[in-house]
């Protein structure tokens, strides 16, 4: 009887055993669909150049791992000389935190930060970037993302500049005219179906939203004049505007104008909370009832918004 317990234990060991490595390959086929599966980056608009190594799939169809999220790249781009990584702790198989510590980072569209090659070695996305020697005042160049669509320049100590984006060929302001764009000193590059740069659906765009009051009695049948309005929360890298509408009936009309009176001005953009922002008086007089609407609008990357508390209204008689 003892040995049959015996051998039950080990047979439940046994199955333990087999059933931990089961669910251990589970677990790492799941976290490679999952990554394969995360990225956000455009299946046609995928491309960057250099005049060395060609084109940088960002998008590739062996594993689509790239995604742009609020506060940093991930995954790995691949080119002829083999991966560019753009987060160690995302990076291709093998890579680490703890050989090479490294991430390009993302602030509202504007990337900064450093990839990694086996081959060439630190790629800067920003010339505020310290540590590697390079500074804005020698070479003026970054990355940035606005509504999805990447634009700029990343440097290389190696390879040089590498181009996001066909548009930035249009202009000699960087002073990079022939570098990166099959100029008369680079190779003229074959443009892959869908044109020339790299896209994402993070950041497409700010997005906007309003709301209109109650209408407020003053109680005053002679009417007020409305001095100040205010508002109360959170800006989150977003703006918060209104328009006010007045009039001497609680049926209106009700005009929704901004400083100069009309409707395509606002009260208050860019001033943020706990700023007591004017309103003319010239529109806004001897009303005894008004209104106001309230605008808000996300941040560039439509990855924040305002929260708005409360709204004050100062008026008088």
């Amino acid at each position: 009887m003892s040995q049959y317990f015996k051998m039950l234990n080990k047979y439940k060991l046994f199955m333990r055993i087999v059933i931990f490595i089961l669910l251990l390959g589970f677990y790492f086929l799941n976290y490679n669909l999952v990554r394969a599966a995360s990225s956000n980056i455009d299946t046609i608009e995928r491309w960057a150049w250099n005049d060395v190594i060609g084109w940088l799939d960002f998008q590739y169809v062996e594993n689509p791992n790239v995604v742009v999220t609020s506060s940093d790249i991930r995954g790995y781009a691949s080119s002829s000389i083999g991966y560019i990584s753009l987060n160690c702790a995302y990076g291709p198989p093998g890579s680490d935190c703890i050989s090479q510590s490294y991430n390009v980072v993302n602030t509202n569209g504007t990337l900064s930060g450093w990839g990694w090659s086996d081959q060439i070695g630190w790629v800067s996305f920003n010339c505020n970037n310290t540590g590697i020697g390079d500074t804005c005042a020698t070479a003026n160049y970054k990355v940035t993302i606005t509504n999805g669509i990447f634009s700029g320049w990343a440097w290389n100590d190696i390879i040089g500049w590498i181009n996001f984006n066909s548009d930035n060929c249009d202009t000699n302001s960087n002073g990079f005219w022939d570098v990166a764009c099959g100029g008369d000193d680079a190779t003229t590059p074959v443009v892959p179906p869908g044109g020339f740069g790299v896209q994402t659906t993070w950041g497409s765009g700010p997005t906007s939203g309003n709301l209109t009051s109650n209408i407020f009695d003053t109680n005053d049948a002679d009417g007020t004049a409305i001095n100040t309005i205010m508002w109360q929360g959170t800006l989150n890298n977003g703006d918060v505007k209104f328009q006010i509408a007045s009039s001497n009936s609680s049926s209106g009309p009700w005009d929704f104008i901004g400083p100069d009176g009309t409707g395509s001005t606002y009260y208050g953009s860019g001033a943020g909370p706990n700023i007591q922002i004017e309103i003319d008086l010239s529109d806004h007089n001897n009303k005894r009832y008004f209104r106001y609407k309230i605008f808000l609008d996300s941040n560039a990357g439509g990855t924040q918004s305002p929260q708005v508390e409360d709204v004050i209204i100062n008026y008088s008689p």
